[in-house]
């Protein structure tokens, strides 16, 4: 099954109208405006509207697990429990996705990017959770290597600098293809992608490269308080 055909698949059955594609077009929204502006009470805010309706919807489940998954990234370096506990839950919420709809490759790169992050919470879990994660990011990438979220959390999962770039520059040329293509979700990311190659770039020394895709990604985002503290650091010499 392609990836436009397993998302298609989950957007049909969650609801029997395209209501269910705004609906989460919505909460995806808020999720990243909250994430770009890091209003961690609003996150939490828009992760509580969720609901808890039952985990094997698989669209639910994701977009619970990913609220998480932004909340431990804000969370770390304020409050480390709270850090754990939200990482623990997006590991959580993915798996459900997972069991619900096991060709779901965005789930299956973020559960696998969740339990890498609790690895690094809980170091105690590591050896366990470690391999999984690696396995499962290998399984989101045979199922959908040209998935340009997927593309990104093996970019973030890669050690070697010149490699993550190579992986970048490949996340961002398939954000820009799935832009001009049928809108489907979830469909973040592109401004993350933009932010982390200019990361990696900089780390190369490659300043100008760096602050060309920090402006791509403000293009897109230009609340993202990441970029804009990276741009500015950048252009301030």
């Amino acid at each position: 099954m392609s990836r436009r055909t397993s998302l298609a698949v989950l957007l049909l059955s969650c609801l029997p109208s395209l209501a269910c594609a705004v609906e989460w077009g919505d909460i995806e929204g808020r999720l990243q405006y909250a994430w770009y502006t890091e209003d961690l009470r609003a996150l939490r805010a828009v992760v509580a509207s969720i609901g808890s309706g039952a985990d094997d919807e698989a669209l639910r489940a994701y977009y619970r697990g990913y609220g998480e998954y932004r909340i431990a990234l804000l969370a770390q370096g304020r409050d480390e429990a709270a850090a754990r506990s939200a990482a623990e839950a997006c590991a959580g919420h993915l798996a459900a996705a997972n069991s619900a709809h096991g060709s779901f490759a965005d789930a299956l790169a973020l559960q696998a990017t969740c339990q890498a992050l609790v690895a690094t919470l809980k170091v105690w879990k590591a050896p366990l959770l470690g391999p999984r994660s690696a396995a499962q990011l290998e399984r989101a990438i045979e199922l959908a290597p040209r998935n340009p979220r997927v593309l990104l959390f093996a970019a973030l999962a890669e050690r070697d600098g010149v490699r993550a770039v190579a992986t970048l520059q490949k996340a961002v040329a398939q954000f820009e293809e799935e832009r001009r293509a049928v809108a489907t979700m979830p469909s973040w990311g592109a401004p993350e992608a933009y932010l982390q190659l200019a990361r990696r770039q900089l780390d190369q020394g490659d300043g100008a490269a760096a602050r060309s895709a920090l402006e791509r990604a403000l293009l897109l985002a230009p609340g993202f308080g990441q970029a804009r503290r990276l741009l500015a650091t950048i252009t301030s010499g």
